[in-house]
């Protein structure tokens, strides 16, 4: 079967399929609490009442499985080679939610060819059966796989933290975006924030230099204030936001995660995260 006949079965699939909305979480650099903030959202959108799944497309270095205390016996890895489908990896989080593990360390994940693409990307259109919303955790940084992931989405947030690098990195991500020139709904979040008074500084400062500079409009996802008991949850292997649901940090991403539902009630997904991303095949 001929690479157009192959692209043209995988839009037929995801046409067939009531649509989800996908959300792509993505940061400009490491360190700045992506994975984690991944986790606890889609446990907080689970525990609103909706089906959710996590992708842990994080492609050679993933880890939603180790912040969940799971050993899921198969991965990504598995799905590629055509030893297992999807359905035979998705394994059961906390709170319901479903994940896609990623296969930490294979670099045959992370430097995927066409075929291998276009195979991963059929199986994971199979998800649109088992989930509401879809998270999406990309690596970090700004290579071609993070912004194709990232652009593909209904909506994509990206990750910061107060750190001037951390920053600095998330307005190069909105810019790389930028020259894409597409429409998309790309909202900042800021993590590890000391008060609400600095979070909103850090969204104005950034949303005010891409309307300026890039012709980009950014909204503001919210922010999750710095707070022990993240630490505390990581090294236990557990989610803050059922350890700790009532701290700032927990209530914080609850309050986002509130919000972020609100903002996509009555929305239907585009089907764009599979459509755009088969961009790769033509």
């Amino acid at each position: 079967m001929s690479p157009s006949d192959q692209a043209q079965r995988l839009r037929e699939l995801v046409e067939s399929l009531a649509p989800s909305r996908s959300i792509s979480i993505t940061s400009g650099k490491g360190g700045v609490g992506k994975t984690n903030v991944v986790v606890n959202l889609a446990i907080a959108m689970a525990k609103l009442g909706n089906e959710v799944a996590i992708v842990d497309a994080d492609l050679g270095l993933a880890n939603v499985d180790v912040l969940l205390n799971l050993n899921p016996k198969y991965n990504l890895y598995h799905v590629i080679e055509r030893h297992k489908s999807l359905e035979e990896v998705v394994i059961s989080g906390p709170s319901g939610v479903k994940i896609v593990p990623g296969a930490s360390g294979i670099t045959k994940v992370a430097n995927m060819g066409p075929k291998e693409r276009q195979h991963i990307l059929s199986e994971l259109s199979r998800l649109q059966h088992i989930a509401d919303y879809i998270l999406i955790d990309t690596s970090a940084g700004i290579n071609r796989n993070v912004i194709n992931f990232v652009v593909s989405s209904d909506v994509a947030l990206i990750v910061t933290t107060p750190e001037p690098t951390a920053i600095t990195d998330a307005y190069a991500m909105i810019k790389v975006i930028s020259q894409r020139k597409i429409e998309q709904d790309l909202r900042l979040l800021v993590n590890m924030a000391t008060s609400k008074r600095e979070a909103d500084e850090i969204y104005e400062r950034i949303s005010m230099v891409s309307r300026q500079f890039l012709n980009m409009e950014i909204s503001y996802a919210g922010y999750i204030l710095k707070d022990d008991v993240v630490v505390n949850a990581v090294l236990q292997r557990r989610p803050f936001v059922l350890e700790y649901p009532y701290s700032p940090a927990g209530r914080s991403v609850t309050r986002i995660a509130k919000e972020l539902l609100r903002s996509l009630s009555g929305k239907m997904g585009n089907g764009g995260w599979i459509d755009r991303l088969l961009g790769w095949f033509r």
